[in-house]
């Protein structure tokens, strides 16, 4: 699986609202602002932008646009960084603030069932596609994935 899969199997849906949750202060910070920008082909990454262009993402990732799913990615995830590093302390995957080594072994970590435990402890306290997006790359990540993880609920 790849990580245009992952967003795929999370639905256009989901991908809005992920898409909404991105901090442009946040991709600044991490100097992240202007490859997104070129990435996104945006004029300016601004919010109006950004909820606009969903459905060219969208069409992006069909295409399995390797590269830019991955900045995609790089976006919603540094902007939620608190939500990964408490998850990624919840299941015991050292880390430093949300970031952890390439080379972890994360098996024992990522026991059976992990995926809905996580989810099931925070799904009230973070945005249910952020964590479900989270879930399904840190699965994608440390456990080699191939089909994403959707609760019946969700």
């Amino acid at each position: 699986m790849q990580l245009s899969d992952v967003f795929l199997q999370l639905g256009e849906e989901r991908l809005r609202q992920l898409v909404r949750t991105i901090s442009i202060g946040k991709l600044r910070t991490y100097q992240l602002y202007d490859r997104f920008k070129t990435r996104t082909h945006l004029p300016k990454v601004n919010t109006e932008n950004l909820r606009g262009a969903v459905p060219r993402f969208w069409k992006r990732l069909e295409a399995h646009e390797t590269e830019f799913a991955t900045d995609l990615s790089q976006a919603v995830l540094i902007s939620h960084l608190d939500m990964i590093s408490t998850v990624l302390n919840f299941l015991g995957i050292p880390n430093q603030e949300g970031f952890f080594e390439k080379e972890i072994d994360a098996k024992p970590y990522l026991t059976e069932g992990w995926q809905a435990r996580v989810f099931e402890q925070f799904k009230g306290t973070y945005n249910e596609s952020l964590l479900l997006f989270y879930i399904n790359h840190l699965d994608l990540e440390l456990g080699g994935a191939q089909q994403a993880f959707i609760p019946a609920a969700a």
